[in-house]
């Protein structure tokens, strides 16, 4: 088996097997052809006859790339994905990536947004301008309903039940999950559907997106990235924010409250309590800078 056949059929079964989104199928692709290139260069050899020394000698490699421990647990992972689907598919006997370890990484807590400057990014939103009020719409929707930011562009107007205030959201590996959405975020995207969107002159294979940019089209993640940049950038605001930083507000705010977290889990579409747990550690982070900050022994 060569590699390209090998890296094709690896693909295929993250895609209808393990049903992962595009950008984690991207990801995954992207580590098993890294490590392709460098075998092909030092050892050119089949994808079945490696063994666990040149996956050693990759990961070396990699290490003196200076890429951070994150990034090299990615690849470690989908490394290992590579050869235990392989294994799984009994094109080889034995997993050479098995004695593999994953490098150990910190867990680094995400940026949070407060709700004032959540407002005052909202507020810096020029309504003027024919994208103003979809601005608004996603950005009041992102923090009110903990999306993802592919979650957002999908958004269906189908999905939307606005009289029992909740949305259906198609989340990682087509999971779907039912949202609570609050007035707000409803009365901004009514605002947007009634005044902007139906002046629009609508692609045939977006006809049922919520969000659409001038040209009647589905979004990119690259634009909703750029949009939040811009408005930080208004405001003066000094944190690195991005899409997800309102997805994690959201929970954060959440935990605050006192909200539980398996319904937290629920809202955010974690598949473990584990990933959500992460919050917890943000809300006793704020504790603590509240007690360094204000307690007269500090």
């Amino acid at each position: 088996m060569i590699w390209k056949e090998a890296i094709l059929e690896y693909k295929s079964y993250l895609k209808i097997e393990r049903s992962l989104s595009a950008n984690s199928i991207d990801a995954y692709i992207h580590d098993v052809k890294l490590f392709r290139q460098f075998v092909e260069i030092n050892n050119n050899i089949s994808p079945l006859l490696v063994e666990y020394k040149n996956i050693k000698d990759f990961l070396e490699w990699v290490h003196k790339m200076g890429l951070s421990p994150r990034s090299q647990a990615r690849i470690v992972s989908g490394i290992k994905s590579f050869y235990k689907y392989l294994l799984f598919e009994e094109k080889i006997e034995k997993d050479p990536a098995a004695l593999i370890e994953t490098p150990k990484i910190g867990r680094k807590l995400p940026t949070v947004l407060n709700v004032n400057e959540i407002d005052k990014l909202l507020s810096a939103i020029d309504l003027s301008k024919p994208e103003g009020q979809r601005n608004k719409a996603m950005l009041e929707t992102l923090y009110s309903c903990g999306l993802r930011v592919t979650e957002l562009i999908e958004l269906k107007l189908t999905n939307m039940y606005f009289n029992q205030s909740f949305i259906k959201v198609i989340g990682k590996g087509n999971k779907e999950r039912l949202v609570p959405i609050s007035n707000k975020a409803i009365k901004e995207i009514n605002l947007y559907l009634d005044n902007d969107r139906n002046k629009l002159n609508i692609a045939k294979d977006s006809e049922n997106i919520v969000f659409l940019n001038r040209r009647g089209k589905k979004l990119t993640r690259v634009m909703i990235f750029t949009i939040i940049k811009n408005l930080a950038e208004i405001i003066g605001l000094k944190k690195n924010i991005s899409p997800h930083t309102f997805r994690h507000s959201f929970a954060t705010h959440l935990v605050e409250g006192g909200a539980d977290l398996r319904a937290i889990q629920e809202m955010l579409g974690h598949e473990s309590i584990i990933t959500t747990e992460i919050y917890t550690h943000l809300d006793r982070e704020y504790l603590r800078e509240t007690i360094i900050q204000f307690h007269p022994r500090s």
